[in-house]
């Protein structure tokens, strides 16, 4: 079979291509060929995490991989058949522990057998949505669809420590049911979490006061984790609706004043507020490949970010769906079918 070519420096230009690529790529017996690996990021090429996310792929499918290397800008994968079992994967650096299970679990949904999948690394990294996000957003929406699936956070890492534990465990499902997400509901309670490790627990308790002043409805709670486990600090916030959950996150940082952790939060946690949608740009990211393997559906996001439209790109060179994307009101309608 003929490779799909694939840009790696279009749309957003990150390791959001290759990610949904190797997904699909498994789930359809397609191989590709990819250049210019994230060739609009600083350091563009395969770091850790994206490697490591190419290694479990290979592994779960039987690939055959030709630039596997650190710092690649070119790669070619073949895969075979989708195998479950027992496996466990090491980042070896904080990478994203999540993003590698969002690569790799898609395939296990469809395997011959039940699967358990560990990644050690980075479990609350900003640049990818943390453990608490899968767990608590993305998986209950999954299992609507009829997914058999539970993602547990089995230790915390941070930057720039890393050592973090995720384990996924994975029953295969014979086809996906159709999404249709199109409004969140009710809100029917919100929870600040805010987690400190080698950190003072003063520094929760003014971030978790912040939060108060503008949402003094939400109810507060401390993490406070064994200071091997980091240092790390993040401020969360889970929103439950009738029809979903969302999850907000922000980190602190070295001579970053709690209280503008806590205003990163409310400013993002406002703009969905505002929108008319279900889900807000990251959750909205992570639906893209369960909507297009039902083949038809909906959901309702509150901005077409970069991320978003990359992937629905990639979609469609893998898949023969319709995707496509309109204006609502205050919102982003996203279909299928």
């Amino acid at each position: 079979m003929q490779p799909l070519q694939l840009d790696g420096s279009e749309g957003e230009g990150g390791g959001q291509i290759l990610r949904t690529a190797l997904a699909l790529s498994m789930i359809t017996g397609r191989p590709f060929r990819i250049e210019r690996i994230r060739a609009r990021r600083s350091k563009p090429g395969l770091l850790r995490q994206h490697l490591t996310a190419v290694q479990a792929a290979a592994a779960i499918s039987g690939a055959v991989v030709q630039g596997a290397q650190p710092g690649s800008q070119t790669l070619e994968f073949a895969p075979g058949t989708i195998r479950g079992g027992d496996y466990r994967f090491a980042i070896g650096t904080a990478g994203s522990c999540t993003l590698v299970l969002q690569t790799v679990l898609p395939a296990l949904w469809f395997a011959d057998a039940p699967a358990s999948v560990v990644v050690t690394g980075g479990t609350h990294n900003p640049a990818a949505p943390p453990a608490d996000f899968l767990i608590r957003a993305w998986v209950p929406i999954l299992r609507g669809m009829g997914v058999d699936m539970e993602v547990e956070l089995q230790r915390h890492g941070f930057v720039p420590a890393g050592g973090g534990c995720v384990r996924a465990t994975v029953r295969p499902c014979h086809a996906l049911q159709p999404l249709e997400l199109t409004e969140r509901g009710a809100l029917l309670g919100c929870t600040a979490t805010a987690v400190v490790a080698g950190v003072a627990g003063e520094v929760a308790r003014r971030e978790l006061d912040a939060v108060a002043s503008r949402l003094p409805q939400a109810q507060q709670q401390i993490r406070q984790l064994p200071a091997n486990e980091g240092p790390g600090n993040v401020l969360m916030l889970e929103l439950r609706h009738e029809r979903c959950s969302e999850l907000f996150t922000s980190f602190g940082a070295r001579g970053l004043p709690a209280e503008n952790v806590a205003a990163r939060l409310l400013k993002e946690q406002h703009a969905y507020a505002r929108s008319n949608a279900a889900v807000g740009e990251h959750l909205a990211d992570q639906l893209v490949i369960p909507l297009a393997l039902a083949g038809r559906g909906r959901f309702t996001a509150a901005l077409l970010s970069s991320h978003l439209a990359t992937n629905i790109e990639v979609v469609r060179r893998f898949l023969d769906v319709d995707m496509r994307t309109r204006a609502g009101e205050r919102c982003v309608i996203v279909e299928a079918g």
